[in-house]
């Protein structure tokens, strides 16, 4: 489970709060310079380098706190949790990144990920239309990741040399030994940082009055995305889109064929899903992330209008979870 970090006495919470900020801008820097050069040096494209490496670094921490809480018994979170980060990662920071830069890339390099995740989705609105998802479509599901991954691999090599930077990188054992130590240490700043900020955001949320539930909803549900806005906000910085938004469809990939299927099987039952989960949150995020993906398959690139679209559609949903359900 995650750990509290929070201080003792207002001061600490600040000084925390400050330094939970200070980690994830300085790590953030780190990781995707560290990722630019891992892309530039093999010559695998940006946005392969993002679904792939950058996405499993971010999506890490989300995937040990579920699989902790399955092993404890206690993975009815895991449904919400990794569908509510699919639905912000597509809503609100696939948003952002395509509202701020222009996202220049082949329909050959995005197609056959963004359709993995659209069937990924589909399968899991149609197995829990009856509340739950049985260890076998937690298994059929788990197949889609293993696709994912097969489908990365042969796109890795496919690509390998697309993209020529203007100079070529140096890759001498000093170098690749600093660069894979960046994007450690980059990854794991971004992480000790959003647990920095979730913890004592919420305390300090709490010390000001407002209630817990509104916390849950606000600063728990963004916290979990948080790692994957990090790197969004210090994509755009960078200028450097195509990793961006590979790396929010890989870690959205990972947060449904991965997490959920891998909880609901090392508990060995049936995994339970709440009627919110059944009635909203399932169909949103399928609505939400074909509203982006479809367009972009059918026009052969992102544009900003997808962004705008998905980001009034994510609004959309929360002020119908807000008014019809409540604030859990």
């Amino acid at each position: 489970m995650p750990l509290d970090l929070t201080g003792s006495n207002l001061f600490f919470v600040l000084v925390l709060f400050g330094a939970g900020l200070f980690c994830i801008m300085k790590g953030g820097d780190l990781f995707v310079d560290a990722a630019t050069w891992i892309a530039e040096s093999t010559g695998i494209p940006k946005f392969i380098i993002g679904a792939t490496v950058v996405s499993f670094a971010t999506t890490m921490p989300e995937l040990l706190v579920s699989l902790f809480s399955a092993f404890e018994g206690n993975a009815d979170i895991a449904v919400g949790n990794a569908v509510g980060s699919v639905t912000a990662n597509t809503g609100l920071i696939l948003c952002i990144s395509l509202v701020c830069m222009q996202c220049v890339m082949t329909r050959r390099q995005y197609a056959g990920k963004a359709c993995l995740l659209l069937s990924a989705i589909c399968l899991l609105f149609v197995f829990t239309r009856d509340g739950s998802l049985s260890l076998w479509e937690s298994a059929a599901i788990l197949a889609v990741f293993a696709f994912y991954m097969a489908e990365s691999l042969l796109a890795g090599r496919r690509e390998q040399g697309a993209e020529q930077p203007a100079e070529k990188p140096k890759k001498d054992g000093r170098t690749v030994a600093w660069n894979i130590g960046k994007f450690v240490l980059g990854a794991a700043a971004i992480v000790l940082g959003a647990q920095l900020l979730i913890d004592n955001g919420s305390e300090l949320a709490r010390r000001i009055g407002v209630p817990d539930a509104v916390i849950a909803a606000t600063m728990i549900a963004i916290g979990t995305s948080l790692p994957e806005l990090v790197t969004t906000i210090i994509s755009i910085r960078k200028k450097q889109a195509s990793l961006s938004v590979g790396n929010i469809i890989g870690a959205n990939i990972l947060d449904l064929t991965l997490i959920m299927p891998l909880c609901a099987l090392l508990q060995g039952r049936p995994q339970p899903i709440e009627r919110q989960g059944m009635l909203l949150d399932i169909p949103a995020c399928l609505i939400i992330s074909a509203a982006v993906m479809i367009p972009a398959l059918a026009c052969g690139r992102f544009k900003r209008w997808m962004g705008i679209l998905a980001g009034a559609l994510y609004i959309a949903y929360l002020v119908i979870m807000f008014t019809c359900f409540g604030v859990a």
